[in-house]
């Protein structure tokens, strides 16, 4: 399942970045497109997440922050491509964005299910 979970949010980050790239170069229909696949794809990732969470015998409170940190990048990517729909600044949800990302990542691999880098 670990792989499952890693292979979707790989997916959900290109994703985000075409539908970012597409927005930007003004092709609105292809974008639209992709950011509804994207959706579907945090759909995934939430989905992955809480089934490896549900097969663990003691949850910490170093995996309730990591399903925070996954749920604020989630809606970080969300928020700055919305915005950017609207036209209206993104800076701060694209710092917000990378600040949680890089966190996420790091602590899922530290923790037992990820691949034992940081012990």
């Amino acid at each position: 399942m670990t792989h499952m979970h890693i292979t979707t949010w790989v997916v959900a980050i290109i994703l985000f970045f075409v539908a970012n790239s597409l927005l930007k170069s003004g092709k609105e229909k292809p974008s639209k497109i992709v950011h509804m696949v994207l959706r579907l794809f945090y759909i995934l990732v939430l989905v992955t997440g809480f089934i490896m969470v549900t097969g663990l015998y003691e949850i910490d409170g170093e995996y309730i922050g990591k399903i925070v940190l996954g749920i604020v990048t989630i809606g970080m990517m969300e928020m700055v491509l919305v915005k950017s729909k609207k036209g209206k600044p993104t800076r701060v949800f694209w710092i917000l964005f990378f600040a949680a990302f890089i966190l996420t990542v790091l602590l899922g691999l530290r923790l037992p299910l990820g691949f034992w880098l940081f012990r």
